[in-house]
């Protein structure tokens, strides 16, 4: 027997999907790895499957990184006296790949709990074959 679950307000959901949590019941997790979504929750067996967040929170991650790296380089070499390019790469690699692997998980937790809020589950692939009548 199906247990009924109440509504997920937008925002809850979101916050529970950054934290990498199920966004219907916040009780199980949403990955078995680091990036790796689980099948289901293994809590409420909210099937994650339909919820395919593809390329997007990569693209949405590089955009975060972005726009917090790039002015934080401009401060310094508006500021710092003009550092030279070592002290730059030294400086900023790091700190851009930290940010970036702290960030991805996190928002592709939440777009999947997006997804699973407005229901915007993935087609299913037909089993007929394409169309190619024309």
């Amino acid at each position: 027997m199906a247990a009924i679950h109440a509504p997920v307000a937008f925002l809850t959901a979101l916050k529970r999907g950054w934290r990498g949590l199920c966004p219907r019941c916040s009780e199980g997790a949403l990955f078995g790895g680091f990036l790796k979504m689980r099948s289901h929750c293994p809590a409420c067996d909210l099937v994650f499957e339909p919820y395919r967040a593809d390329d997007a929170p990569a693209y949405f991650t590089i955009l975060a990184v972005g726009h917090i790296i790039v002015p934080l380089v401009l401060v310094l070499e508006r500021y710092g006296n003009q550092p030279p390019l070592w002290f730059h790469a030294l400086l900023w690699l790091p700190l851009s790949v930290l940010l970036a692997l702290l960030l991805l998980p996190r928002i592709k937790g939440a777009l999947i709990a997006l997804l699973w809020v407005h229901r915007m589950a993935a087609p299913k692939p037909s089993t007929d074959g394409p169309d190619l009548s024309s």
